[in-house]
């Protein structure tokens, strides 16, 4: 295929979702109202959403022959290029999702497909090739080092990061401590949620902006779920606010955000309040309807 716009890296699995009662608590139970099966993962919806916004989009990542088929047709449905998805003889990574009454969920990872990840040469050939590569900490730490040596480089002209969630989640299967901080010496966009923050940065939302911006991070957004998103680019930090709107499901709304920043910030460039305002729009329109 010619050159991409952007090629994901990392996790696409099949996400279980159920509908409960409610969330339960420890050693509590819910009723499962309804059962849906889906193509999900970060770097699967991450690149879905670029290409539903017009993006030729690529992605790399590994199934288990148990679900490859359905997966990469599914994949090749909404757009993506799928020539460097690989099958192994391994269970297909999968999630389970519980999704409660007000659209709030709790997910649950496993599977040995996407942790059995690697990346050669025909791969970083394939993503030296895109504007932009994106990943996040649930890829495998040999998979972002890789990454990282590649942007170092230069074989790589713009990397995105998104360290998807804690390092107690991350531990054994996902992006190491060490490599994190390797990869904010190079990238060019790190997205952090609150969780993943407190956990990698030790502190708030405060906290961690200041740290970003003392490591001159060219652009970082951290996010704060339904209290929006704060952008910095440089020394300047930009306040994104959500919209309201009736949530009925919150499952993926954080990586439709991400594509919504690369969309806009790395491939437009946009500004960042403009950037960031159609960013928490889609992420908004996610939460609108399941699925």
């Amino acid at each position: 295929m010619s050159s991409l716009d952007i090629v994901s890296v990392g996790s696409a699995v099949l996400d279980h979702v159920y509908a409960v009662s409610n969330l339960p608590k420890p050693d509590g139970g819910a009723f499962v109202r309804e059962h849906t099966t889906d193509v999900g993962g970060v770097a699967a919806n991450v690149a879905s959403g670029l290409a539903e916004f017009g993006n030729e989009t690529g992605i790399i990542t590994r199934v288990g022959v148990d679900t490859a088929d359905e997966i990469q047709d599914d994949l090749r449905a909404r757009g993506l290029d799928c020539t460097r998805i690989r099958a192994g003889p391994e269970a297909s990574s999968y999630t389970l999702i519980l999704r409660g009454p007000d659209g709030r969920r709790m997910i649950v990872a496993g599977g040995q497909s996407v942790p059995n990840l690697r990346v050669d040469d025909r791969d970083i050939a394939y993503a030296s090739d895109a504007s932009v590569v994106f990943t996040s900490a649930y890829a495998p730490d040999a998979v972002v080092s890789r990454l990282v040596r590649a942007r170092e480089r230069g074989e790589i002209s713009t990397l995105v990061f998104d360290l998807a969630g804690p390092l107690s989640e991350l531990e054994g299967r996902g992006t190491a401590p060490a490599t994190i901080d390797q990869l904010l010496s190079v990238v060019d966009l790190f997205v952090v949620g609150e969780v993943a923050a407190r956990s990698y940065f030790g502190g708030g939302t405060e906290q961690t902006v200041a740290t970003l911006a003392q490591r001159k991070i060219s652009r970082a957004a951290v996010t704060q779920g339904a209290d929006g998103a704060l952008l910095l680019e440089g020394d300047t930090v930009t306040e994104v606010p959500t919209f309201d709107v009736d949530s009925k499901d919150t499952t993926g709304a954080g990586d439709t955000f991400t594509a919504g920043l690369i969309h806009t910030w790395i491939l437009d460039d946009y500004s960042a309040a403009e950037a960031g305002r159609f960013a928490a729009a889609t992420a908004a329109l996610n939460c609108t309807a399941t699925g």
